[in-house]
């Protein structure tokens, strides 16, 4: 865990923190282009990883600039960077897609052209608005008619602003994209704009990036790491929590590889989904208030009944808005039965990337996320393989 931790401080301003090593294929990616004004430089292509920055490629530039850079295609998306000295172009590989790049040296950096990629594209845009932030913080710092927390309360706000414009239009408007997970990392200048080690807030948001993750390149590294630093987060703020109230005691806190969920039972008493460890555990989403619901309830019936006595769990998260309907509806039920009473809009759908409803995920005894609903074709044989 501090492994992970370690990698994701150590990136400057432009850069991204890659929490994973290339997993390859066959098949070839290329990035090409031409950058003028730089005969005789070299530029370098680099892979940024887990250990830190490794120089993949190189070429002497000539008087027309022209390079070509091809390798293996990776699984899941992979991060590299266009470097002549000082100057870097972030790229972002999904697999084995052509990005072309033109650039004018020195100004490379910010002045660029890139086609072939989208997530490149949102990747120039992100970097453009944080370069623009590190402007106005230094402006601010440099305003000498505003006292020292007047200027810091100034960029504080700022930082809040992009952190929201960020959020709303690239993080979750499409999380599973690379580029979301390169704005993870942003900083300014060591500090990193989303902290997971300190507030709240931002771990919803690794956690949200990693739950996509999941859906759409399962079992990468990357997103594993994301759940790691959301955990480690999620732990560090447990532990800053139990020395302000002397309440907590950190050898009791416990990492895990799902994101917990406590809510109240429809019997009154707080449940932990963290606490089911040791079981295969069906994390569900649910609304009793449709047609379906029924249905669904009877199938999921079969299933415990069948597998409850080999260690088998249910944690059933209703989004109903009628807390009085709910109980009625669980009364019966053998299983977990948690309410979460804000609904649809709860911050649990966003946490666990929810798109429609219902939606689930099967947890392993470890308590570790496996899978969820759009990657399991069979939802007794996961159960059974786990058990």
């Amino acid at each position: 865990m501090r492994k992970t931790f370690k990698g994701l401080f150590s990136i400057a301003i432009i850069g991204i923190c890659a929490l994973n090593t290339m997993s390859c294929s066959n098949k070839k990616f290329n990035v090409e282009g031409q950058i003028s004004n730089a005969a005789d430089s070299v530029l370098y292509f680099e892979n940024v990883g887990l250990e830190g920055i490794t120089i993949i490629d190189s070429v002497k530039l000539s008087d027309k600039g022209e390079f070509s850079f091809s390798e293996e295609g990776p699984n899941a998306p992979e991060f590299y960077r266009l470097r002549i000295y000082d100057q870097i172009i972030n790229v972002s590989i999904d697999s084995t897609e052509t990005v072309t790049i033109k650039a004018q040296y020195p100004q490379m950096a910010t002045q660029y052209e890139v086609s072939g990629s989208e997530n490149c594209e949102k990747i120039k845009e992100l970097t453009l608005k944080q370069i623009a932030l590190h402007q106005q913080a230094m402006a601010i710092q440099q305003n000498t008619s505003l006292g020292i927390d007047e200027a810091n309360d100034s960029i504080l706000k700022i930082i809040d602003a992009y952190k929201e414009v960020v959020k709303t239009n690239y993080i979750f408007k499409e999380p599973m994209k690379a580029y979301s997970y390169f704005a993870l990392f942003q900083t300014l200048g060591n500090w990193l704009l989303f902290n997971p080690r300190s507030n709240k807030d931002d771990i919803k948001v690794f956690a949200a990036v990693a739950t996509s993750w999941d859906t759409y390149y399962p079992h990468a590294e990357r997103g594993q790491n994301l759940h790691n630093i959301a955990i480690e987060g999620m732990k560090n703020m447990r532990i800053t929590e139990g020395a302000m109230e002397q309440a907590i005691d950190a050898s009791k806190v416990e990492e895990a590889g799902v994101l917990d969920i406590a809510l109240q039972d429809n019997h009154g008493q707080v449940r932990h989904l963290t606490d089911l460890k040791g079981k295969v555990v069906l994390l569900d989403f649910h609304i009793f208030a449709t047609n379906e619901s029924p249905a669904r309830i009877l199938l999921l019936r079969e299933l415990y009944n069948k597998y409850a006595s080999q260690g088998f769990e249910i944690y059933q998260v209703s989004l109903d808005p009628d807390e009085h309907f709910w109980k009625q509806q669980t009364a019966a039920l053998p299983w977990i039965s948690v309410r979460d009473e804000d609904g649809i809009n709860s911050q649990r759908i966003m946490l666990y990337n929810i798109q429609s409803l219902p939606d689930y995920f099967i947890i392993d005894r470890g308590n570790n996320l496996i899978k969820r609903a759009a990657q399991m074709k069979d939802l007794e044989a996961e159960i059974k393989k786990l058990l």
